[in-house]
């Protein structure tokens, strides 16, 4: 018995010296495929130029029709933001879809989406006042920075990074500058450095989605628009 215990352990040993090393490459290079096709490679893949052939399309329509188009996304986006003023809880569930109007327009102009930015901020300085402390900042900003974006950067982790930056000075201006409780009684007023690094961690993430959401509805709405 134990002559054949003996023979194993160093048949074994071989057997793992041989075929480890295969092992550990197979799962290697599986694993860098894998990571090259899912993650890295996914927020360094260059976005399609049909954003850029849009934006050129656009600036062939008339003037009239691009202040139409501004002024519609404008009081949509309004309606969007006020809905957390004139439906407590349930509103505050739909105002963050503010964001998607002034995004939209600012994806085919970014002139024309400040436009329906500032246009929004009037509107919502007559219907809901209150709303003036979190759309300039928070949800008309996102829209802004990553419509904006797209003008400039044709990578998805330029594009997120671009409006996390944006997000998070507008949510540390209203909670450091203006003392305003966008994140809840509970935090502090006081400047933390892991307070902001959390929100900066949440914004990346909260860009993320929002720029899967404005590719799926722009394939959806450039044909309506243009």
């Amino acid at each position: 018995m134990g002559h054949g215990v003996g023979n194993c352990v160093p048949f074994c040993d071989r057997e793992y010296i041989i075929i480890g090393p295969l092992l550990i490459n197979v799962k290697y290079i599986v694993f860098n495929k894998y990571f090259e096709r899912g993650g890295q490679m996914y927020f360094l893949r260059s976005i399609s130029d049909d954003i850029q052939v849009a934006q050129l399309q656009f600036r062939n329509l008339t003037k009239t029709r691009m202040l139409v188009l501004g002024a519609f996304l404008a009081c949509l986006a309004a309606v969007l933001q006020a809905a957390g003023g004139f439906l407590p809880g349930i509103g505050y569930f739909i105002s963050p879809f503010a964001t998607l109007p002034i995004l939209i327009c600012a994806m085919f102009s970014l002139s024309v989406g400040v436009m329906s930015y500032f246009l929004t901020i009037l509107l919502l300085f007559i219907l809901v006042p209150s709303e003036l402390n979190v759309f300039p900042f928070t949800t008309g900003l996102l829209g802004i920075g990553i419509g904006g974006a797209f003008s400039f950067f044709k990578k998805r982790a330029s594009i997120i990074f671009v409006g996390a930056i944006l997000l998070t000075t507008g949510i540390i201006s209203l909670l450091y500058i203006f003392r305003f409780p966008v994140l809840g009684p509970a935090v502090s007023y006081s400047f933390s450095y892991l307070t902001t690094g959390g929100i900066f961690l949440f914004a990346l993430f909260y860009n993320w989605l929002w720029v899967e959401i404005a590719l799926f509805f722009f394939k959806r709405l450039r044909g309506f628009i243009i």
